[in-house]
């Protein structure tokens, strides 16, 4: 299931997806200069969104980035 980020705001970043959502506790990641983020779906804030715990920096993060569900936990 693929996303895209929304909004970042320290270590917190909303992502949207498009029909379904992954499950409270899911690992999503981003592909970012050749390294792999990762962060746990904290919350479902409605209108197909999710808030996201950053499990590393969040530098170098910006809206529109494509993340990935990757159904299963940290």
């Amino acid at each position: 299931m693929k996303g895209r980020i929304i909004r970042i705001a320290g270590s917190v970043a909303d992502v949207a997806f498009d029909g379904g959502l992954p499950k409270i506790n899911e690992a999503l990641t981003v592909e970012l200069s050749g390294g792999k983020r990762v962060m746990e779906v904290a919350q479902h804030i409605g209108g197909g969104m999710v808030r996201c715990v950053l499990l590393s920096g969040g530098e170098g993060l910006y809206r529109g980035l494509e993340v990935t569900a990757t159904g299963d936990g940290i």
